[in-house]
């Protein structure tokens, strides 16, 4: 655990990329006028979750008034609105809300991390932002000793996913997947990969992802873990 709490630290206080910090910065700043009140966190968002958790959820970036708000990765927003009332309808989570980081939340067997740590103006970091990135990702990997499972929230998290499985041997040379929902791959060692739409406003509202496909995802990862 120590080694965890120190790499979460160090996540915080990263300054590798000047756009993210400025526009990090920026934000929290000026913020939203809904939450003016509102201490922003405006610093990189850490992962959440225990590093002895058998699944790790990889999301894209925290939004701009939700984890670089709050401080917590999905609160704040109506992705972690989303995503955390699947979780905890499907046993991974205490509680269906994520307000704040004092809010009582806790996962269950699952942790949580992403491609990019600081949120990305439009939502989208670049090729060298996300490079910057994966060396936390491979060390989030490297400390989570029973893990078997990956679940890649969006695309680009699912090119991490796939950049992180060859940087580990976890796919043979040459092996190509597809991004599809509800995908569930094999790869070495007993774990397994599995794919979901990212649960962002865009796609729950037009219904690209609905709360039944989540839950059924979610519930064949729970058969898989438990095998």
């Amino acid at each position: 655990m120590l080694d965890w709490d120190a790499l979460n630290a160090e996540i915080v206080a990263c300054r590798q990329c000047p756009r993210l910090v400025a526009y990090r910065e920026r934000v929290a700043c000026l913020k939203r006028a809904a939450f003016r009140d509102w201490d922003y966190w405006g610093k990189p968002v850490p992962n959440f979750g225990s590093p002895e958790a058998r699944l790790l959820l990889v999301g894209l970036a925290p939004a701009a008034h939700g984890g670089n708000r709050t401080g917590r990765a999905f609160t704040g927003d109506a992705s972690g609105d989303f995503l955390f009332e699947a979780l905890y309808r499907t046993g991974f989570c205490n509680q269906p809300t994520s307000q704040h980081r004092g809010d009582g939340l806790q996962l269950n067997d699952a942790a949580i991390t992403a491609v990019v740590h600081c949120a990305p103006p439009a939502n989208r970091p670049t090729r060298e932002e996300q490079a910057h990135c994966f060396a936390y990702l491979v060390r989030t990997y490297r400390l989570m000793p029973n893990l078997k499972g990956l679940l890649a929230l969006g695309r680009l998290a699912f090119e991490a996913c796939l950049r992180l499985a060859q940087h580990e041997a976890l796919l043979p040379e040459g092996t190509c997947l597809a991004f599809q929902h509800g995908a569930l791959y094999d790869l070495r060692d007993g774990k397994f990969l599995a794919v979901s739409y990212h649960p962002s406003a865009r796609n729950t509202y037009t219904k690209l992802l609905t709360m039944e496909m989540m839950i059924t995802l979610l519930m064949q990862i729970r058969e898989r873990l438990q095998e």
